[in-house]
């Protein structure tokens, strides 16, 4: 898609062109992620696209077959016994 120009409104709002929200997919509504980059740019892009690339992220850390969640659980559940 070609660059468009948006201009930011006096309440710091901008409109995104039909074009765009056609081309992306996005109804009223949409959220969107915007990033601001070490360089001063701007990414803008669709929540849900955002949460799908950081999906499995984490799937290489830790201990293969240990629930961080049962981990956590038992934690508390010593800090729990340790207060009483």
């Amino acid at each position: 898609m070609a660059r468009t120009v948006v201009i930011v409104g006096d309440r710091g709002r901008m409109v995104l062109p039909s074009a765009v929200r056609r081309e992306l997919g996005l109804a009223a509504g949409a959220r969107l992620l915007l990033g601001v980059e070490p360089d001063g740019s701007m990414t803008l892009q669709p929540f849900r696209a955002a949460a799908e690339r950081s999906r499995g992220m984490l799937a290489g850390v830790g201990d293969p077959g240990v629930s961080w969640s049962e981990e956590l659980i038992a934690e508390r559940r010593a800090e729990a016994a340790r207060e009483e």
